[in-house]
């Protein structure tokens, strides 16, 4: 057999090379093993989270409101769905409203700020998932001695010298990385109550809005009920003042008394009184509309128009839609979201922390070598750290939050009940206005035939104008009444709409709301 290769000391190769690599081999499959086996611990222990699980609280709910029995049920129309109910209404001019106040309304440009806050706080919150990176350059001078000594003593006299000072100078450039493992789900759970409370913002920036576009549809309708009568009455002007000048060319041929034609221009100067005082109500409407969109009232007019909107059909639906389409409700369900996993984040303050830091870098005390191979430095290496007495601090913190969470439970029950309520309300609202809005109008009817039978039998002479000024009065009363339910109505409506959410629904919770607000980049 010929002799294996001998290598440079005598040994033979094979003998050389093939243990060493199979124990390097072993080494680092151990060692990879290793690392394995530790990243599946922590990732076993990262799977749980300590807290409880939310789930929905119960709530007092019923099949169907009790003051919709008899409604008019009405296919719910695109606008409702859009959650652009003021479209219902069918107003141009009101459209360019509620778009301007969309966009120039400062407190809802303080509402969209505040979301943004609460977005940011979720950014933050899911950063501390990942490591924390760190750099650090720095440049130390020292220095050390300086002073005098006794070195000595000769034939009994003290010997002194001094010291030189020593300034010492070094360069240091350095890494450091950080990583906390979320293995109890402390920040897991600090991350579901952050995304929680940044939904509760972004409803109740939905409920701002959809409140003050309440407001300013409210105000733009009872604007336009002021116009009307103030048409009205500017009509019952100009008919007494017909009436004036025929009782003064009665009373100047002699044929009524002077009497009358003063009951005839009391009754117009009272009416020209209402029309005035008109004028100072509708200027309170047109300037809190411009405030609304974001105007100085200065700035801002609305003219009159012919026409006043018409009463939509609004859908109803079941009382457990609420849950849904209230941006209040849905805000008050958020918080109590945030407040459950608050519980988890207090309870993973039992439970150690694990973090896994790592550094390095470059020491030296001069400038030319600094960044060289004999002046690196390394550090790695996990540390855990809990605590072990607190005399109590941890538990009452898990009390704290408990708490928290009835409360807002509670909160969210009342949020629903008094949702309840206000549709109700606002259903037998609509009906009393109705029925109501029927018999005044059978009233103006029997008003105004009463007003025809009166004026013939003045000019027949048979009554005294007397007669005539009651019916008239009457007659314009009726008619300003009809006129104020109909703008009840219109209000109630426009309430309705916003009570049952206006189109809203909390699945816009899962986008992010967008809105311009003017002079903002």
């Amino acid at each position: 057999m010929r002799p294996a290769p001998v290598g440079a000391r005598g040994t033979p190769q094979s003998s050389v090379r093939e243990p060493s690599t199979a124990h390097s081999f072993a080494s680092g499959a151990r060692a990879c093993k290793g690392r394995v086996a530790l990243l599946a611990i922590a990732l076993s222990l990262g799977a749980c989270a300590v807290g409880p699980d939310y789930q929905r609280p119960q709530v007092a709910d019923s099949v169907a409101f009790k003051q919709a029995a008899g409604w008019k049920p009405a296919t719910p129309a695109d606008a409702l769905q859009q959650g652009e109910w003021w479209k219902l209404y069918g107003d141009e001019q009101l459209n360019q409203l509620v778009e301007r106040l969309n966009a120039g309304n400062q407190t809802l440009a303080s509402a969209e700020a505040q979301y943004r806050q609460a977005r940011a706080l979720v950014r933050g919150a899911r950063a501390s998932f990942f490591p924390t990176i760190g750099a650090d350059v720095g440049v130390t001078r020292a220095g050390q001695g300086g002073g005098s000594n006794t070195i000595g003593t000769s034939d009994g006299i003290s010997v002194s010298g001094s010291n030189a000072s020593r300034v010492s100078k070094s360069y240091s450039a350095s890494l450091g990385v950080s990583w906390e493992l979320d293995l109890w789900g402390r920040l897991r759970r600090q991350l579901e109550a952050d995304s929680a409370s940044r939904d509760a913002s972004a409803a109740d920036l939905a409920g701002v809005r959809l409140s003050l576009q309440s407001e300013l549809v409210q105000s733009y309708l009872q604007l336009r009920i002021l116009d009307e009568q103030k048409r009205l009455l500017d009509a019952s002007v100009k008919a007494y003042q017909r009436s004036l000048r025929l009782t003064e060319n009665q009373y100047n041929a002699g044929i009524v008394p002077k009497s009358d034609v003063t009951q005839a221009r009391t009754q117009l100067k009272s009416t020209e009184a209402q029309a005035i005082d008109l004028e100072y109500q509708r200027a309170q409407l047109e300037h809190a509309i411009a405030v609304l969109i974001g105007l100085p009232p200065a700035e801002f007019e609305l003219a009159e128009v012919e026409q006043v909107p018409e009463l939509p059909a609004v859908p109803v639906g079941v009382p457990s839609a609420l849950l849904e389409r209230r941006p209040d409700i849905a805000a008050a369900e958020r918080r109590v979201i945030a407040a459950n996993a608050g519980i988890g984040v207090e309870k993973a303050a039992y439970y150690p922390d694990l973090v896994l830091s790592a550094s390095g870098g470059y020491r030296s005390g001069g400038l030319d070598d600094w960044i060289s191979a004999p002046n690196r430095f390394w550090s790695i290496g996990p540390s855990f750290a809990m605590t072990l007495f607190d005399g109590g601090i941890i538990r009452s913190r898990v009390e704290q939050a408990e708490a928290s969470y009835d409360q807002t439970v509670a909160d969210y029950r009342q949020t629903v009940l008094e949702g309840f309520r206000e549709v109700e309300d606002y259903l037998v609202q609509l009906q009393v206005f109705e029925r109501e809005g029927m018999v005044q109008q059978e009233a103006l009817d029997a008003a105004r035939e009463s007003l025809r039978l009166i004026e013939n039998q003045y000019k027949a002479g048979t009554i005294d104008y007397n007669s005539v000024v009651n019916v008239q009065t009457s007659a314009l009363s009726n008619e300003r009444t009809l006129l104020s339910l109909r703008g009840s109505r219109l209000t109630a409506s426009v309430q309705l709409i916003a009570a049952l959410g206006g189109g809203w629904d909390a699945r816009q919770l899962q986008e992010e709301p967008a809105m311009q607000v003017s002079g903002k980049k």
